[in-house]
């Protein structure tokens, strides 16, 4: 029993150490596209890349540790075959995943991953940009590392193999062995936490080829298949030319001067509180939400915004890079388009905004969006669950909003604050199960907005009375709405994506209420055209105070989209290819369809 242990452990860690081998050389070859490279960075590499690398390695420990299980009842020799078949398939698929990924780098920025095989149709192309040199130093490199890795089979593994005995007792061999098989599900997912192992889950620092070098090259490309798509090509009602001149004429923003300020200051500090799930006819509710409600009077209110889709992940990058939600797909699981996106952080990073910081009371690492702050948004310090206390980790998602936002007041107020800055905070509360220390309201999700409404009700007040109160501006907006709340709604329907957007604090003029239609998308530019900052990189995001820009909203859901604005809503279902809803201006559903194949136009292009 304990020679089949011990075999299966030098199997996982053999597979590991080929990853580092992958890692160390990626590191070396490509140094110079990485700028300086300190031998500390290697370790640093290793170290953050090795969730990855266990869970591609359990992922190919699994067919050995089913033979060993087998190789209770039968002899060594046999075993020994059935290895040798196994390696000799795997060593060189793992050996070609490895040097392609190390000639493909300079010229995709990214690892080799399942978008490959959209251009297998067109081999001459590929090989266009490769030298005859190159592609002997390939081959070369190839064959070398194969024998390499085949000498550390045969020594590490194949010997131990031959080696094996029949265990004395076969029952208890059997169950041991059965449990390690199943523990390899650990590794494999990553824990039991809430996400799963992601790409994203490896991304540490804020110079993106550490974190391209941290990802494991196998896991990366098996992980891409599963999202393989060629987006272009998708949800096509125009051809390209006309899809774009109607959709440039949408969101067409004349240069004018007389956009009307809404701020005291061009550079405030910004505390951006994203709210989970706050659908607008909950957190604008007196009764149920009395300090949303008294800061949408207080402060700036915008009443007629919308979600753009009905998850967080989609949401997140909706608000901070001005991008619309993609029904069938989210960005954010593909870090490679992600990091090409414009984001407000890392605009205001270039305005001089050096204090960036996340904070959210869960699993940073759920939905990859790891990936998508430190990659897309430059926001290097991030706070989330592992960075509080065993007793505040109260709930199945972490976190309760109470010892989030304190940590947040506490830091603000008891560290040194680099200004001008901007906090993201991503509440958690008000998701289901809506777990939350209060038994005001006999439903659970209004339950819930109200415990996080009182929690950021207490942090206005505190905040008032400190220094930083006259020039922060803080924004209220939902990640989304509440798709189960109130029931019996259409899950098209309009209250399903009307969200609150709040602006408030001492940097705020005056207070007012905007009744020009929008959705998060439009965050991205109505702030930065407030700070005076371009914004032209956000195509899909419209200042909502420009009198000459066009008013409206999108939102998709399922498979499914909807623009409404001060004319006419229409709602079309793309599996039923047909409208749903339409009232008001007909003229809606070709600037809606235009807008929607728009947006896979770009994601294809990223």
């Amino acid at each position: 029993m304990k020679q089949r242990i011990l075999l299966l452990v030098a199997v996982f860690v053999y597979f590991i150490f080929i990853f580092y081998m992958g890692k160390v050389a990626f590191m070396l070859v490509h140094s110079p596209v990485g700028g300086e490279i300190a031998s500390f960075d290697i370790l640093r590499v290793l170290y953050h890349g090795l969730p990855l690398d266990m869970s591609m390695s359990g992922y190919l420990a699994v067919i050995p540790a089913l033979i060993l299980i087998l190789s209770i009842w039968f002899r060594p020799e046999a075993v020994s075959k059935i290895f040798n078949v196994y390696f000799a398939v795997i060593i060189p698929l793992m050996v070609i995943i490895t040097v392609v990924d190390l000639v493909v780098y300079p010229y995709w920025g990214f690892h080799f991953d399942s978008s490959v095989f959209l251009y297998l149709q067109k081999p001459k192309e590929i090989f266009a940009s490769v030298s005859g040199l190159e592609i002997f130093l390939f081959f070369l490199t190839a064959i070398v590392f194969t024998l390499v890795l085949y000498a550390g089979y045969a020594f590490i593994i194949r010997r131990q193999v031959l080696k094996l005995t029949v265990p004395k007792s076969v029952m208890k061999a059997f169950v041991a062995m059965a449990l390690l098989t199943g523990a390899l599900f650990l590794p494999i997912r990553g824990g039991v936490t809430v996400s799963t192992m992601n790409v994203g889950k490896v991304y540490f620092s804020d110079k993106m080829f550490l974190n391209h070098a941290a990802i494991n090259p196998q896991f990366n490309l098996m992980y891409s298949f599963f999202k393989l798509d060629n987006f272009a090509s998708q949800y096509r009602f125009y051809d390209k030319a006309e899809a774009t001149a109607i959709f440039d004429e949408l969101v067409k923003q004349p240069c004018t001067d007389s956009i009307p300020l809404l701020l005291n200051t061009g550079r405030p500090d910004i505390i951006l509180f994203i709210l989970e799930s706050f659908s607008a006819d909950v957190a604008l509710d007196p009764v149920i939400a009395p300090n949303m409600s008294r800061f949408a009077k207080e402060g700036i209110l915008f009443d007629n915004f919308y979600a753009n889709s009905f998850r967080t992940d989609r949401g997140l990058v909706s608000i901070l890079s001005g991008y619309p939600a993609h029904p069938t797909v989210a960005i954010m699981k593909y870090p490679q388009k992600t990091e090409n996106l414009p984001a407000i952080p890392k605009i205001l990073k270039q305005a001089g905004y050096e204090n960036l910081s996340f904070y959210y009371g869960g699993d940073v690492d759920f939905a990859n969006m790891r990936s998508y702050f430190v990659g897309a948004c430059g926001i290097k310090e991030i706070v989330s669950d592992k960075d509080f206390p065993l007793d505040e980790r109260l709930t199945k998602w972490g976190v309760p909003d109470k010892f989030l936002i304190n940590r947040l007041f506490a830091d603000l107020t008891t560290k040194e604050q680099k200004t001008p800055f901007i906090k993201t905070v991503l509440t958690l509360s008000s998701h289901e199960p809506f777990d939350v220390p209060v038994n005001k309201f006999k439903e659970p999700f209004p339950n819930a907005v109200s415990y996080t409404d009182e929690c950021l009700g207490n942090f206005v007040e505190q905040l008032k009375v400190t220094s930083l109160w006259d020039n922060v501006l803080i924004v209220f907006m939902a990640d989304h709405a509440m798709q189960s709340y109130p029931v019996g709604l259409d899950n098209s329907d309009p209250k399903r994506f009307h969200i609150p957007m709040v602006w408030l604090g001492g940097a705020v003029k005056e207070p007012k209420v905007v009744s020009g239609f929008g959705s998060q998308n439009d965050f991205a530019a109505t702030l930065l055209s407030q700070m005076k900052l371009k914004h032209s990189d956000f195509r899909f995001s419209t200042d909502m105070m420009d009198p000459g820009s066009h008013k409206f909203a999108f939102y998709s859901y399922v498979n499914g989209f909807c623009l409404t604005d001060s004319t006419g809503t229409v709602t079309y279902d793309n599996d039923r290819q047909e409208i749903i809803h339409q009232s008001g201006n007909p003229e809606l559903l070709k600037s809606a369809k235009a807008f929607f194949q728009n947006m896979y136009m770009d994601l294809g292009d990223r």
